[in-house]
């Protein structure tokens, strides 16, 4: 008798349950098979990435873009769209930046690969050309300071390929990129020369923000393709006296004025409350940036395109922010957050795609322990799309200005990795490095979740 009890009594308190479950389960099966048979994402970031192109903040390609995504969000049946404005910095590259090794050495020595780091002042016309001193780290800089004066330090730092994840090779890598040029002023140096902020298996140079601490000179920073600072290197090693020539053009401009591009779907119930949901708008000049961030906008399009063409409504206002200004500067994301904050806005979820548009793996997340263990509860609804690393803490640069505010729940959509900085902020970072259906696959996870929030947090 006992046997065939527990059987029963386990039916009687399952199905209030597994109705939930499965309710919830049949509609995530529906935004995935709106998402695979009809997403406009895939063309949408065909428009963004080959009729515009490179977006650097203050561009003209940046009004373009605005404009662009307008026009997406009104297609996607948005209830509202709307710009908002921004002062964003205007940093240009330039005429083409060139380095040569200089040697007393017959041989042949082609240019090497090169990119200014964005945010960096240039070497003028004229150039320069000084011996180099090679450092491995911030430490060996330091013992040798007493060699820098009137040269160029080369940050030689390798990308570690022990983490499987390898954003925190990226984290590890990205001091050198950010601090360096005002660590080698500090000591007399007059430019410096970083290893690019990758592992790929090429020569492309990888460029990036900077910033420097106003304590010290201004000096011109670069970037160099690996496969040219390995060359660089061992060119030192066997040559002492050899010198490097390096000209960049780059400068900062004025201010101009900027844009987030809003559209929103009013909620049924509390449309006071908001879920926001983006990715950054802006590029940089060297590449369509069509993985970063070109796919985390198209992405947040198709949530909203997604939600009304099932005809769910949410209860909150769903918000997709495409965000000013992310790569040197984040100027739009603090102005939405400081907006949102003087509104005494209310505002239950910031998700962001700004990853890359490979294939999605889960999310990364920082909100209250209760609000984490509940998202991770939605792990069996999730897994059988791929979606199942839910644990992880973090999330976006952008919805991270929101989350200081205001410490709204913030999450970020978490693709596999391994093929990101190959073209991170790179010349190859184009449209055709991206695949349709891994894009689709990001964009049904971000719209899943979002329907999941706005259900139970």
């Amino acid at each position: 008798m006992r046997k065939r009890l527990l059987p029963m009594l386990l039916t009687c308190l399952l199905p209030a349950v597994t109705r939930a479950q499965q309710s919830d389960s049949l509609v995530l099966r529906q935004m995935a098979d709106e998402i695979l048979r009809n997403s406009t994402a895939y063309e949408n970031l065909r428009v963004l990435t080959k009729t515009i192109g490179g977006r650097l903040a203050g561009s003209p390609q940046m009004v373009k873009a605005e404009q662009w995504g307008v026009k997406a969000l009104k297609a996607a049946g948005a209830d509202t769209v709307y710009l908002q404005e921004c002062m964003v910095p205007h940093w240009v590259r330039g005429e083409k930046e060139e380095a040569r090794i200089v040697s007393k050495l017959r041989d042949f020595v082609p240019p090497l690969n090169i990119l200014a780091l964005g945010n960096s002042v240039g070497t003028g016309k004229a150039g320069v050309t000084a011996p180099v001193v090679e450092v491995s780290s911030f430490e060996d800089l330091e013992a040798k300071k007493d060699q820098v004066k009137g040269k160029i330090v080369f940050y030689n730092y390798h990308f570690k390929p022990e983490f499987i994840k390898t954003f925190y090779s990226y984290g590890d890598a990205v001091k050198f990129r950010g601090q360096g040029a005002s660590k080698a002023a500090r000591y007399g140096a007059v430019a410096v020369i970083v290893r690019s902020m990758s592992h790929g298996a090429n020569n492309f140079p990888h460029t990036g923000a900077m910033a420097y601490d106003p304590k010290y000179p201004k000096i011109p920073a670069v970037a160099i393709g690996l496969q040219d600072a390995d060359r660089l290197s061992a060119r030192l090693k066997r040559d002492n006296s050899a010198k490097v020539f390096l000209r960049t053009t780059c400068e900062m401009l004025e201010d101009v004025v900027g844009h987030n591009v809003i559209g929103e779907v009013r909620g049924s119930k509390t449309p006071d409350q908001y879920i926001t949901v983006g990715g950054h708008l802006d590029s940089w000049d060297v590449c369509e940036g069509a993985h970063d961030d070109g796919a985390g906008c198209v992405q947040s399009i198709e949530v909203l395109r997604t939600f009304k063409a099932l005809g769910i409504k949410p209860a909150r206002t769903l918000r997709v922010v495409l965000f000013a200004n992310e790569e040197n500067g984040t100027r739009g994301a603090k102005k939405y957050a400081e907006l949102a904050k003087e509104r005494n806005e209310k505002h239950i979820l910031a998700l962001e795609s700004d990853a890359g548009g490979f294939t999605p793996r889960g999310f990364t997340s920082t909100m209250e322990p209760e609000k984490k263990a509940k998202m991770i509860s939605w792990k069996p609804l999730l897994e059988p799309y791929g979606l199942y690393d839910l644990e992880g803490e973090g999330g976006g640069t952008d919805v991270g200005q929101l989350h200081a505010a205001l410490g709204t729940p913030m999450v970020e959509l978490s693709p596999d990795s391994q093929r990101y900085f190959d073209i991170h902020h790179a010349a190859n970072d184009v449209f055709e490095a991206v695949n349709k259906r891994e894009l689709e696959l990001g964009a049904f996870g971000m719209a899943g979740l979002i329907y999941l929030v706005d259900l139970y947090f």
